[in-house]
């Protein structure tokens, strides 16, 4: 009979939870998924807080069922870590009801609302407080606006009976019938409401923002034995829910950046870009995000991050409105096609431009056009702007906070275009490693749910030593590029 022991990480999604289980050395042995539905309505973009649990339910379910088909066991099973879209909240009543659909952090509902903040001298506060810019990206902001545009939860919340909580702490309530109320360190810092340096809400912060009464959950590091559950009876013995962490995080512990220097960026649909400062906030950032990176019994550990609001987004909309390509396969030789882009540069500012710009009303531009210009231009600039983002971030996070990057980890599906790697070590003049590891977020989730386990370095904890990792170095271009970089930012000062 095996002796082998596995960790399930739940890896909580905006269109889809999947469920992967990790052995003691990083392989993914099952892996289950469910499909989630998101709805989109001019700026609301909202999810149904009961399928968001189905979700989670059906991917535990398929995986457990992929494990058993090779022979594993629920007993093998030592623990469960549980990672999730960080600024997407809901709201419940003390029975458990939802009061209102889950608010995407893609939702820019309260724009107005960050206008009037701003206009009556709170962004210093806020900033100081939390390490947070003002922005309808963080939760607070949109709960704000269902205060004052849905008069019942206005009336529960006079009456102390709104309880708010990220998705993490919507799931660990729901699989102990209510009575594990937590979050981890991760998830409370990007509501708006946290003070990331005292490490509790913050009651002066409730009070100006008009949220007096409402209930908050426990807070506690990302490493630790939440609750146990047995996920609606999906196992016979209930397992140990011990490590939650924001997916960006988890993605950066993935990745496998732990000293101080070594950023993550993912390239999806956004990007978030994390580098980690260490156990210390020296500086703090005004362009940048000052983030908890994760935490434990021993404290918390914080980093610098960057928010980018298009990269893939700014594809798919040349593929849908444009009809530029049809496969995304296709991108990588289309751009190396051309030998530049011609003078060409995309602004991708489709939905605003975020760190270090936080121009959330700032317009897409495309300049540089001529009569020679085609799709290959076009695409090779759009390419390029995800890169040349990147390295805004990277140098507001090197001057605020007084360090160097040492190497950049990119993961995410943009991560699987050569020309895109290549281009951002150029642009960056460092190196960039490329996992062949596609869930980063969970492997870092059951990082740290081993540390729970069995205190250890983290570092040490699923080790991968057999995942295959691509290193991209600065290339003969490198001058060419630098140049097309200068470009970018005497048309973004213009421009913002």
């Amino acid at each position: 009979m095996s002796s082998k022991q596995y960790i399930l990480a739940i890896d909580q999604g905006t269109s889809s939870t999947k469920t992967l289980a990790f052995d003691e050395s990083g392989n993914v042995v099952a892996k289950g998924t469910a499909k989630l539905g998101i709805r989109y309505e001019h700026h609301f973009v909202e999810q149904s807080p009961e399928e968001i649990y189905s979700s989670v339910l059906q991917a535990v379910e398929a995986c457990r069922d992929d494990m058993g088909r090779q022979g594993i066991r629920p007993d093998q099973i030592t623990g469960v870590g549980l990672t999730n879209q960080r600024e997407t909240f809901l709201l419940w009543d003390a029975a458990g009801k939802p009061l209102y659909n889950a608010i995407s952090w893609q939702c820019k509902r309260s724009s107005a609302i960050c206008d009037r903040l701003k206009e009556a001298g709170k962004e210093d506060l806020v900033k100081e407080k939390t390490g947070l810019p003002i922005d309808p990206y963080f939760s607070a902001t949109k709960l704000i606006w269902l205060v004052e545009n849905v008069p019942s939860i206005a009336a529960e919340l006079a009456r102390g009976n709104v309880f708010f909580g990220t998705v993490d702490t919507w799931i660990l309530y729901k699989l102990t019938g209510g009575e594990c109320y937590m979050t981890d360190h991760t998830n409370a810092s990007r509501t708006m409401l946290f003070n990331i340096y005292e490490l509790a809400w913050d009651n002066v912060l409730l009070d100006e923002l008009g949220l007096r009464g409402l209930n908050l959950p426990e807070v506690r590091p990302s490493a630790y034995a939440y609750a146990r559950s047995t996920f609606e009876g999906a196992f016979a013995d209930p397992l140990t829910i011990c490590a939650v962490v924001g997916d960006s995080q988890a993605a950066a512990l993935g990745a496998g950046c732990f000293q101080r220097g070594e950023a993550k960026a993912t390239l999806g649909t956004g990007s978030s870009i994390m580098m980690a400062v260490g156990q210390d906030l020296r500086y703090k950032g005004q362009d940048t995000v000052d983030a908890i990176y994760y935490s434990t019994e021993k404290g918390v550990v914080y980093a610098a991050e960057g928010i980018i609001v298009s990269c893939g987004a700014t594809l798919t909309w040349m593929r849908d409105q444009l009809a530029l390509f049809t496969e995304e396969g296709a991108l990588e030789q289309l751009a190396k096609g051309v030998p530049a882009n011609h003078g060409v540069t995309v602004i991708p500012a489709f939905s605003g431009m975020g760190t270090p710009y936080w121009k959330k009303d700032a317009k897409a531009t495309i300049t540089g056009l001529t009569f020679a210009s085609d799709r290959s231009h076009l695409i090779r600039a759009a390419l390029e702007s995800v890169c040349f983002q990147i390295k805004d971030v990277i140098t507001a996070t090197e001057t605020e906070h007084q360090l160097t990057l040492s190497q950049l980890h990119v993961n995410g599906g943009m991560s699987e275009n050569a020309f895109v790697v290549q281009f951002l070590a150029n642009v960056l003049n460092k190196p960039v490693l490329c996992s062949a590891m596609p869930d980063a977020s969970a492997l870092g989730c059951a990082r740290l749910a081993a540390v729970t386990l069995q205190p250890a370095s983290l570092e040490t904890r699923l080790p991968q030593h057999h995942v295959a990792v691509q290193h991209y170095h600065p290339d003969e271009d490198l001058e060419a590029v630098q140049s097309s970089y200068l470009n970018w930012l005497k048309l973004i000062d213009r421009m913002l």
